[in-house]
């Protein structure tokens, strides 16, 4: 994908907000707005429509997790958000994934994780290896009572397609799913790309959390 690429910021920290801006802007990336807590980023993404946004979770007045779930709910297309995090499997960036975030970032990420990070969510994909979206969910699925389930109905899939989910939720690439299935992987991709479209969701990190929180694949256990 190429063209315009519009970011917003969103971190109570001046220092990290500037110091995003200057590596993204090295990088030809536009910074549309920064944004100090989440009530101002909800305000910025509405105002500039941009592809990515630099959410962190821990901010005043509403938090990042808040602030994710009303700009994907408010009808934000095309905008994805990334999570920043200080700490690494932050117990709030399980329920930001399940609330539509396409991945996250530890603050300390390195100029080129950055800049690599946003174009890679910008191009439809999702940051996070299905293996550490499992090692979350597996971490938390259980424990948050207050997270927001995706109730997704698994009904509208095919048999392959079921089959093709259970094991995208342990970990495996499209390559491995090709060779487990005795697919091609323009074949696997094609798979993912329905189950996607037919359950409504954004990309394979919430593919993952929702064959979990439907029960296809338990926390600890091997695909059924």
């Amino acid at each position: 994908m190429t063209g315009r690429l519009c970011v917003v910021i969103a971190d109570d920290q001046a220092l990290v907000r500037t110091g995003f801006r200057m590596i993204l802007a090295a990088d030809g990336i536009e910074v549309a707005a920064e944004a100090a807590n989440g009530e101002e980023a909800v305000a910025a993404v509405r105002r500039s429509r941009p592809d990515v946004v630099l959410m962190d979770i821990r901010m005043p007045q509403m938090d990042g997790l808040e602030a994710t779930r009303r700009i994907l709910a408010g009808g934000a297309e095309g905008t994805r958000v990334l999570i920043l995090t200080t700490y690494d499997l932050d117990h709030y960036v399980y329920a930001a994934l399940a609330a539509g975030a396409s991945g996250f970032l530890l603050k300390d990420v390195t100029p080129e994780h950055l800049v690599a990070a946003v174009r890679l969510v910008r191009s439809g994909d999702a940051l996070l290896a299905p293996t550490i979206t499992r090692r979350l969910v597996e971490r938390f699925a259980r424990r948050d009572n207050a997270r927001p389930d995706l109730h997704r109905d698994l009904s509208e899939l095919t048999a392959r397609e079921l089959d093709v989910l259970r094991l995208l939720a342990t970990g495996l690439s499209n390559a491995e799913l090709a060779d487990r299935l005795t697919l091609s992987v323009a074949t696997v991709k094609t798979h993912v790309a329905s189950i996607l479209s037919k359950l409504g969701l954004r990309d394979r990190v919430q593919a993952v959390v929702v064959a979990y929180e439907t029960g296809l694949i338990a926390p600890g256990g091997p695909a059924s």
